[in-house]
């Protein structure tokens, strides 16, 4: 069979058809175009990036396809072999290298990122790059490596962006299409297996949307639960008067029995094994209850095991017993114990299971295994799972819409809940998918709606410069370059977008101005003013009224201010008989204190006035400040009432004679400051005070200093928001020239030294921490396992916050951690000094534990270890840190100082590399 394009060639062996932006996505990446393809989970965007791996063969060029996780590049490269053969692909995976050398490499980010600074000849024929998830360059702590990629690849290698719907797509595209050149954007919101809403009340299933409407909450649904909210309202209303009625309950009285309610009988959500048999009776299964926490997992796994659930038939637990005894046939047996293997497998064998990044990567992949296999039917995961690895089931249930990350408990996004969903409907086998929401008490089925109706969520760049990033730059591109490119960032183009509505103001601004300066120099024409340059002239003049009213205004407002201090300072002293003369209309008014203020801050004195008012004053009802100007005796009943006595206050005025001044001293009158002279002596000085029509004049120039003013505020807004990345990489610059890691020539040109050079091979969240450490030498003399521990407290982060004091098997190890606390100590204050991030305090609690490991221990020993460090590490934790090290020691093996350091590293990563963590990679 002939065909006119590799597209076609690409179809004929495919076993189901094309959607229309699967074929929009592949016509583009075979034009020589880059293309952004936004689609819903499950709906097959994969097919494109399959499809440059197809074409990149067939056009004997290379094709890298990069992952945010491991567990992904793992799946992505036994797909791709099936495809295309061992020979074709590689996977490089950080601790996995298989055939590096192929012309399809699955890997993750981290690996081609560091290709690149590194200019490996390993990209020497590399047409195209796809990048699964990129929507994941929004995660906080390893997002911003998808931007360094996307910026630091050549021009002619054309990226293949695939991501979950956001609602910035198009703001996103034009960005790729900015720094990457042609880009298309493929948006669709098409499922290929349609997703239904439901809402679990109990033991019945309700549609989440009424039918035939467009989103509307399911009357039967709102019904039945408001019916159950008024019964838990009435529960708490017995529970109330139970509590109160001693007499009842020390008279026996059965209160079970009284046609209330009883405390047994109040909602409660199922059980998940009732859940998961409700869901069986209605063909949902298999399924992926998503709970947020490893150990509420964990939790799931146990009550199903305790129940007398089977979701297997005995054929099928025989073929899951086979599966999983060949996964674990290379972990020893004491290790087995260790991992809970008897219960866990009794679990496969039934049909259930958990999946978590807590878990053994070997376990793990024997879940992915079995359910994609259709052996097991319930899945207990947390949200992990769902980003991106191909293990979809029929139904995705959630038991609450809240989770937390990492600092409190938050409310899932829309854009969470659609990423969870997604998993639900499994193409070419299921009909429609199904997400089931469990109610609980106080949950809005108005709010589920919201979320499942809403299905985009933005994509928020997280790119920041950092120390190995800064140096890698100047060495590959250099300075002025390395600043475009920061410029260029996603990170930067979202900044500037932010501020477009600033930069339209601007234009609109700039244009009023123009139109007024052009009014200004016909008035100023049309009076016949003689002037080389008569609009600075008279902008001048227009500056100096404009500053003579400010500090006028400046010197009133003290006035006022002093006023009101005079006014306090009178009240707070007055004394019982004082007769004051207060501000009136005409003249002045006397008054006698009754009771003086008991606040000197705010005086509220008592008194009465000659009228026989009485009441109290405070500061605020003086213009001016009262005078004393003699006193009476006051009698007691008019003390103890001062409004019945008014009549007598009367008649005591009237029989004394006070002096009435005609008017009240102002003390702090507004005199004219020395400013205010000099201004308006100015003022009368300048040519365009005597000019004709000034005053006319003068509302046209104020309009334009207006305007120019409004101009100069929002360039700097702009200013201020579009050069952050620069700045920040110029700090970071600054400290790294004191460090002496960047050195200034005589140009002021920087550039790396023979130490960046070492920076520049350090990938490490605490890079330059680690730099240091090497540097100085504090983690030389160290054996293998005393190394590998000491370098654990710069990948290690405890998930619960612990600064407890270094402990280390040796002394040796324990004074070099110390040291490493003390550089941190040193590197923190000069982060600081400079207003950069502070670098991750280096965290001693899997010290102990891979130092156990590195020398030979039982894992059981070295999960004991950590524990008792306050690691609480489950088995998978172990492992992945465990790489971790590794990983950072394969970097000091390349950038130590002393080559028994190096030595050492290379020994301690063969020793880490044994049992359950050379497994199931």
């Amino acid at each position: 069979m002939t065909f006119t394009t590799h597209l076609d060639e690409f179809r004929a062996g495919l076993k189901f058809p094309l959607d229309d932006f699967q074929i929009q996505g592949c016509t583009a990446v075979e034009n020589d175009r880059g293309v952004l393809v936004c689609a819903p989970t499950g709906a097959g965007k994969t097919i494109v990036g399959e499809f440059a791996v197809s074409l990149a063969l067939q056009r004997g060029t290379k094709c890298f396809y990069t992952t945010p996780i491991k567990a992904l590049s793992n799946q992505k490269y036994h797909d791709l072999v099936k495809a295309h053969g061992e020979d074709a692909v590689g996977l490089l995976t950080g601790d996995v290298s298989i055939n590096h050398g192929a012309d399809i490499i699955v890997m993750t980010t981290e690996v081609l990122r560091n290709m690149i600074y590194a200019q490996s000849d390993t990209l020497e024929r590399l047409s195209y790059v796809v990048m699964d998830e990129i929507h994941f360059l929004s995660d906080k702590s390893r997002g911003a490596v998808w931007e360094e990629v996307i910026l630091g690849l050549h021009d002619s290698v054309q990226v293949i962006g695939l991501s979950a719907t956001v609602s910035n797509s198009e703001e996103f595209g034009r960005w790729l299409a900015t720094v990457r050149g042609d880009t298309e954007v493929i948006v669709t919101d098409h499922r290929p297996v349609p997703l239904d809403q439901w809402m679990m009340v109990g033991k019945r299933v309700y549609p989440l949307f009424e039918p035939g409407t467009d989103g509307e909450v399911n009357r039967a649904l709102e019904a039945h639960i408001e019916r159950i909210d008024g019964e838990e309202l009435q529960r708490g209303r017995d529970d109330f008067a139970r509590r109160q009625s001693f007499r009842s309950r020390a008279h026996g009285e059965d209160f079970s029995r009284s046609g209330r309610p009883r405390p047994q009988d109040r909602f409660r959500p199922l059980g998940r094994p009732e859940v998961l048999d409700v869901l069986r009776g209605m063909d949902m299964l298999p399924s992926i209850t998503f709970i947020f926490s490893r150990l509420g997992c964990d939790s799931a796994l146990a009550q199903c095991l305790r129940s007398r659930l089977v979701l297997t038939s005995q054929q099928e637990a025989e073929e899951i017993a086979a599966i999983v005894d060949a996964g674990v046939s290379e972990i020893p047996e004491e290790d087995l114990k260790v991992l809970g293997f008897r219960q866990w497998k009794a679990a496969l064998c039934r049909g259930f299971a958990a999946h978590h990044a807590g878990m053994l990567p070997a376990f793990r992949h024997i879940v992915e295994e079995l359910f994609t296999k259709g052996l097991v039917r319930a899945v207990f995961a947390t949200e992990t799972l769902a980003l991106g690895i191909n293990m979809p089931a029929r139904s995705v249930i959630l038991e609450k819409l809240v989770k937390y990350d990492g600092e409190g408990h938050v409310d899932l996004t829309p854009g969470q809940y659609t990423q969870l969903t997604g998993r639900a409907g499994r193409r070419g086998i299921d009909v429609i998918g199904n997400a089931v929401v469990q109610w609980a008490l106080a949950m809005d089925p108005a709010r589920v709606a919201g979320l499942a109706s809403t299905r985009t969520y933005p994509l928020n760049s997280t790119f920041a410069p950092g120390y190995n990033m800064s140096v890698n730059l100047l060495k590959t591109i250099g300075f002025e370059p390395a600043h475009r490119l920061l410029e260029k960032s996603f990170a930067q183009f979202q900044a500037d977008g932010s501020v477009v509505g600033e930069v339209r103001e601007i234009e609109r601004a700039e244009e009023a101005e123009r139109n007024t300066e052009a009014e200004l120099i016909q008035a100023l024409s049309a009076e016949g003013i003689p002037s080389e340059n008569p609009i600075e002239e008279f902008l001048s003049y227009i500056q100096l009224r404009r500053d003579l009213s400010t500090e006028e205004k400046r010197a009133k407002r003290f006035a006022i201010e002093q006023r009101e201090k005079e006014v306090v300072a009178v009240l707070s002293k007055l004394q019982l008989g004082d007769v004051i003369a207060m501000p009136g209309k005409k003249r002045p008014i006397l008054a006698v204190v009754i009771t003086p203020a008991s606040n000197a801050r705010d005086p509220k004195p008592l008194i009465v006035m000659e009228s026989g008012w009485s009441g109290r004053v405070d500061p605020q009802a003086f213009a001016l400040a009262p005078q004393v100007v003699g006193s009476m005796r006051v009698p007691r009943g008019v003390i103890a009432n001062p409004r019945r006595a008014s009549r007598q206050v009367k008649e005591m005025f009237a029989r004394n004679s006070f002096p009435r001044p005609k008017k009240l001293r102002d003390t702090a009158r507004n005199r004219p400051t020395e400013k205010v002279k000099a201004l308006r002596t100015a003022l009368k000085d300048h040519p365009a005070h005597y000019w004709p029509q000034v005053e006319d004049l003068a509302r046209i120039g104020e309009r334009l200093m207006r305007e120019r003013d409004k101009v100069a505020q929002l360039q700097s807004k702009v200013s201020a928001a579009t050069d952050t990345l620069g700045r920040e990489f110029d700090r970071i610059l600054e400290l790294l020239s004191e460090m002496d890691y960047v050195e200034f020539d005589e140009s002021n040109t920087p550039r790396i030294t023979e130490e960046g050079e070492r920076l520049a091979l350090i990938h490490n969240e605490s890079d330059l921490l680690v730099a240091q450490c090497l540097r100085r030498g504090i983690w030389d003399n160290l054996d293998p396992a005393e190394l590998a521990g000491v370098v654990s407290m710069c990948t290690f982060e405890n998930r619960r916050e612990s600064r407890g004091e270094a402990e280390g098997a040796t002394d040796a190890m324990v004074d070099a951690m110390n040291h490493t606390i003390r550089i941190w100590e040193q590197l923190a204050s000069d982060e600081q000094r400079h207003r950069l991030p502070i670098t991750r305090y280096p965290e001693a609690g899997f010290a102990l534990a891979i130092h156990q490991w590195t020398a030979g221990a039982p894992l059981g020993y070295c999960m004991a270890a950590a524990n008792e460090c306050g690691a609480e590490l489950t088995p998978g934790d172990f492992v992945r840190q465990a790489r971790q090290v590794i990983d950072l020691l394969e970097q000091v093996r390349k950038t130590a100082y002393n080559d028994e350091t190096a030595r050492h590293a290379r020994q301690a990563i063969d020793a880490i590399r044994r049992g359950v963590v050379a497994i199931g990679t």
